[in-house]
């Protein structure tokens, strides 16, 4: 199994911070937030890792990381994306780094407090499919959101006014190679992008999505509000060092 930090775009919403650096390379408490979603996929076991960049500082992500000997990594690899496509496309850049595994795909602003070792061990003996994470939050409606119906997952809603569950899908998503095919076939939303939950609700519609509640706090760091936030929980709680 494979893993992939969606780490591109241009992190409008912390402008100005982001017009002379990558989003990702911000800082969150001590150390730059790229380490977060690296040490996550680390800490479930994956030693062979893709980074999808973007915007004008890509080259920085290699200074920083290196060959990512320093996580102890087998391969740490990178790859780039014009412009903003939307998640799905940065995942799409995977297909050939992938080459017909199944893949963990962390987006590069999630912070977890833990590790989803659990989740990850139980995709690895799922035959096909995906499985995503879910996390109870106050603000379901800044998310993309499960509906149940006799406890399983019937669909997901991006961002609803009235949304169906308490839960957000968080970022952290994992699929096996068939997500690749269906991905050619998406069409940009109304935002112009590829959506990752139209990904999502394809393999709940093909009854091949699992799910899991995930352990211990979980935040993104796209705004200066969550940026803050995550930066203040890992000074108070710690998150997932290297195991």
């Amino acid at each position: 199994m494979k893993g992939v930090v969606l780490a591109g775009g241009l992190g409008s919403r912390l402008y100005p911070l982001t017009k002379v650096t990558n989003k990702h390379l911000l800082p969150v408490y001590k150390e730059p937030m790229i380490y977060y979603p690296i040490r996550t996929l680390v800490n479930a076991g994956i030693d062979e890792i893709l980074i999808v960049t973007g915007g004008n500082n890509a080259g920085d992500f290699l200074r920083l990381l290196g060959n990512g000997s320093e996580f102890g990594l087998r391969h740490l690899n990178y790859t780039y994306q014009e412009g903003e496509g939307g998640i799905a496309a940065a995942l799409s850049l995977a297909e050939y780094f992938a080459d017909d595994d199944k893949v963990v795909v962390v987006l590069g602003d999630n912070i977890i407090e833990k590790n989803i070792g659990k989740a990850v061990e139980s995709f690895r003996g799922q035959k096909e499919g995906a499985k995503i994470l879910l996390k109870e939050v106050p603000d379901p409606q800044r998310f993309g959101v499960p509906a149940f119906e006799e406890g399983k997952i019937i669909r997901v809603d991006e961002k609803p006014k009235v949304p169906a569950s308490s839960y957000a899908v968080i970022g952290i998503y994992m699929y096996d190679s068939g997500v690749f095919d269906f991905i050619k076939t998406l069409k940009p939303s109304e935002r112009g992008e590829l959506e990752i939950t139209d990904v999502n609700n394809f393999y709940i519609r093909a009854g091949k999505m699992t799910w899991d509640v995930l352990d211990g706090w979980w935040t993104d760091a796209g705004t200066f509000e969550s940026l803050q936030y995550a930066g203040n929980m890992v000074a108070k709680t710690g998150a997932n060092k290297l195991e």
